[in-house]
């Protein structure tokens, strides 16, 4: 079992002193472009260089009286700097800061989310080869369909999230862009260079087009993109929840001793973990939603945007980073019963080999139909009184007419059915070494 979730540094990634530290560092890194170009004096960089800081109690102080942030922050910094402070934020407008900043953080939220999407998936690689083998029932329509394995639904979970992978990469170099063009991103008080030297210093890309905004879309794709991975769990959560139903119970989330399932029934064992990973991913899509709202400003700019991401992307970030926590502390401690996996496989009563029949059939000169007749009659009787479904097979003239009872025997052989797995299991790399 992993450790329960303490992830402080996505936290940290949030909070107003990172949020300060880095509006600090863009305009101190604006300044030394412009220092640069020949704009600066050499020793007016050199006192903002050295002195250059703040009081985020006497940022707040001054942000109540000014009800600007950015404004505030630049009082403060310029009280510490002194004269050579008339430099800082030239040529720049607040969402040169302010964007530039998001970036670096949605960049480096990115990072920890792969990190947490790369845990998770190595603990479904090993699930998915320990249970390649194992054999249970299909269910379509929750009813009993064919066999597969344990392992190769674990298998689509695993590359269901390698997916999420690639999404979350496309959608951290969407957001990775800085933008330092001035009013409106014309350029018209600041030159190119000195967007191109904080981009590169940060480790962005400048933004090529820009209003006085970076463009939402790139914030609705990251938001998205987080959302499919909640889904992702979703769908892997909500699937463990129904194994575990009493009728089931082929597989169940951890128990740990000393947990309690009931205030009323101590008998219970309940998949809250599951049941808590479906309900918080609606809020991860509900947070994609109101980005996309975001996505249509007035003009070169308006503030609608911006209150929400406030909310939406701390939340979102956090809240996946601990989805893919919990979920893989799941993941690690699974109870998987292969025992019962036979048992409920074996209740269809040969019932899963239908298509195996019906193929069998048209193989010896049947029509689809005339088969199809055929199999369903037996099926439906089967099903419906508890009989033996091969027994009644082999008791009907016209499918002995065209099957031995050997034939049917081997039709009805279920191991089969599976034989591809290994083929499956490389086509999602998961037979590869996991040094290769």
């Amino acid at each position: 079992m992993i450790p329960r979730y303490s992830r402080p540094a996505m936290a940290r990634l949030w909070e107003d002193r990172t949020r300060l530290d880095l509006w600090l560092r863009i305009e101190v890194l604006a300044c030394e472009a412009w220092a640069k170009l020949g704009e600066i004096p050499a020793e007016a960089l050199r006192a903002i260089q050295g002195r250059a800081g703040y009081d985020p109690e006497r940022v707040a102080a001054i942000e109540r009286e000014v009800r600007h942030d950015v404004v505030a922050f630049l009082t403060a910094v310029a009280e510490q700097v002194g004269p050579a402070a008339r430099y800082i934020h030239r040529g720049l407008t607040s969402s040169d800061v302010l964007d530039t900043a998001l970036a670096v953080q949605m960049r480096d939220a990115a990072d920890l989310l792969l990190e947490g999407l790369d845990t998770l998936r190595a603990a479904l690689r090993r699930l998915a080869l320990a249970h390649k083998d194992t054999l249970m029932v299909g269910r379509t329509h929750g009813v009993h369909a064919e066999p597969i394995t344990f392992g190769l639904k674990v298998a689509r979970w695993y590359a269901e999230m390698g997916r999420n992978r690639e999404r979350l990469l496309q959608a951290r170099a969407a957001a990775a862009v800085g933008k330092v063009s001035g009013a409106v991103g014309t350029f018209a008080h600041v030159p190119p260079a000195v967007e191109e030297y904080v981009c590169q210093r940060l480790g962005l890309t400048p933004e090529p087009v820009a209003s006085q905004v970076v463009p939402r879309d790139r914030h609705a794709q990251y938001l998205l993109a987080l959302a499919l991975a909640g889904a992702a769990l979703e769908n892997a959560a909500l699937e463990i929840r129904h194994l575990q139903r009493t009728e089931v119970l082929e597989a169940e989330e951890p128990f740990t001793e000393g947990q309690k399932g009931s205030s009323a029934m101590p008998h219970k064992r309940n998949p809250i973990g599951c049941e808590q990973i479906c309900g918080l991913s609606r809020l991860l899509r509900t947070n994609a939603f109101a980005a996309l709202e975001n996505v249509a400003l007035w003009h070169e700019r308006d503030i609608s945007h911006s209150s929400v991401e406030r909310v939406i992307l701390p939340d979102s970030t956090i809240l996946l980073d601990y989805l893919l926590h919990r979920f893989t502390e799941i993941v690690e401690g699974l109870r998987v019963y292969p025992e019962r996996m036979r048992e409920n496989l074996e209740r269809s009563a040969g019932l899963l080999a239908s298509q195996r029949i019906l193929l069998a059939l048209t193989d010896k000169g049947l029509s689809r139909e005339e088969a199809y007749r055929l199999i369903q009659r037996h099926a439906m009787r089967a099903r419906e009184e508890g009989a033996d479904f091969p027994a009644l097979l082999r008791a009907d003239p016209e499918v002995r007419r065209q099957l031995s009872e050997g034939e049917i025997a081997a039709c009805c052989t279920l191991e089969p059915t599976v034989a591809q797995v290994d083929t499956l299991f490389e086509r999602v790399g998961l037979l590869e070494s996991e040094t290769e």
